[in-house]
Parts: structure tokens; sequence; C-alpha cells
């Protein structure tokens, strides 16, 4: 999937600063997904460099150097009366702020209310960096809101610790881990492309395959964390919330 969002911002935009957007995105979702919320904060940093470059060169037709420090103010009120699209002059700029900000802020001493305020920044920061980069992607790949949403979901390769690939059979890491959740692991891991009953069956655990019918029906039924399409068993919305939520992918 990288490829393909790749290859739509690439006809727009400077190829490094794609590059450099794409990396710091996927770095950063992945530290997230592995509770490592303060570089989770470090690459949104980094991304929104790259994306202020390219909202530059959007409106602009140039862009400033990497390794140039940008003023982020005086380049969004610039940027307010461009001759560009709303999302290029007003929302993305505005939303790059909320990440730098929280960046910034990041060690400033908080209110000793039991709360980490860590997960609460990076939580937001990788939102909306979700936000962002899908809203590139609707941009300039001509495509629907829910489609460039799509795109951007399954743009992170799903290779986590729990997880290992040994040349298309998913072994399942994680230690202790009940049926229902060894199923929500590897469908979260195929994404779009899903699992037939048969491979779910291949890559699960000999105990658990008597009962697998049954589980994967109640993921369906009971808890609307799977979709299944004939044969084919996908993870929905709620269930990747689940797995990241209760932090799944985690090997301890």
């Amino acid at each position: 999937m990288r490829d393909a969002v790749r290859a739509g911002l690439v006809a727009a935009f400077d190829e490094k600063l794609v590059d450099r957007l794409l990396d710091a995105y996927e770095e950063a979702k992945r530290n997230f997904y592995l509770g490592k919320h303060r570089p989770s904060e470090v690459e949104g940093g980094r991304f929104c460099e790259a994306a202020f470059r390219m909202l530059q060169q959007a409106a602009f037709k140039k862009y400033d150097k990497l390794g140039k420090q940008i003023d982020t103010q005086k380049l969004i009120r610039q940027l307010e009366s461009a001759p560009a699209l709303d999302s290029i002059r007003i929302h993305i700029p505005r939303a790059l702020r909320v990440i730098y900000d929280v960046r910034s802020k990041r060690d400033a001493v908080h209110l000793a209310d039991g709360i980490d305020p860590n997960i609460q920044d990076s939580t937001l920061v990788v939102s909306v960096m979700d936000w962002v980069l899908a809203e590139f992607v609707r941009l300039y790949h001509n495509v629907e809101p829910a489609e460039a949403q799509r795109m951007v979901e399954d743009l992170v390769t799903r290779a986590v610790p729990a997880i290992e690939d040994f040349n298309g059979f998913l072994k399942v890491l994680k230690r202790g881990v009940g049926a229902s959740d060894f199923c929500l692991l590897l469908l979260y891991q195929r994404g779009r492309d899903g699992a037939t009953f048969d491979q779910v069956s291949t890559w699960a655990l000999p105990k658990m395959r008597a009962n697998l019918r049954r589980t994967l029906d109640q993921l369906v039924h009971d808890k609307a964390f799977v979709h299944r399409n004939g044969d084919m068993y996908l993870i929905t919305g709620a269930g990747r919330r689940e797995v990241e939520a209760r932090r799944l992918l985690e090997l301890e």
C-alpha cells in the first residue's frame, strides 16, 4: 500500500518530501502501537517538517530546504492568503500546528491526576497525522474520503513484535493469548486482505481449532470486531481499536 500512496503523492510533490513524510508516519505509528509514546511525538515533528514543505510546494511552487528551521506561524499566515484549496490554505496547516504545539510542550508539568500525559499527547498526535495523510491522499489520488482513510489505515505494515510472517505463515509470538485475541491479532496483521477460515485454522494453535468457527462467529456477531464476507474474515475498525487499546501488539 505504501507504493500506491507514494505514487500518487510524488506526482505532485518532491519525492524527498514524500519519503520523509511516509517514513515519519510509519515510524510514529509503530512506536505508538508498541507503547513508545514520546518517540511517536518526535516522529510527529518530523512528519510536520515534511508536510509543511509539501504545503509550501503546493501553494508557492517552492519550499524551504530540509534542515532549515521553518517559522510555522508565519507560514500559516502566508498560506491563508495563498491561491490554493481550503485544505492547503487552512485545514492542514492548523492541524499540523496542533502536533507542533503538543510536541514542544510534552515535557511540561501536568496535574497529578493519575493520567499519563504522554499517552494522551501521543494519541492526539497520531490521530492528527492520520487525518493529515488521509487528506493529502484524498486531494492527490482523486478518491473519496472513505477510500483515502482506508488507504492510510493499510499503509503501516503490521510487522509488530507480537506476530511474525514466515513466507506467508503467520505465527503469533505473544504468550498466553486466548483464542479470540489470537484471531484478532491474525486479522489485524492481514488488514484489508483478510483471511479465510482455512488460513486462520492453519495459523491457529491446535487446541483452538475445534471451536475456531464459534470463536470467529462470536467476534463477528457478539462484538462486531470482525466482518465475514463469504468465507473471508476481515477485522473491523472496532476490532483494530480493540487490539491497539489493549496493546495486544506488544510481546510482553
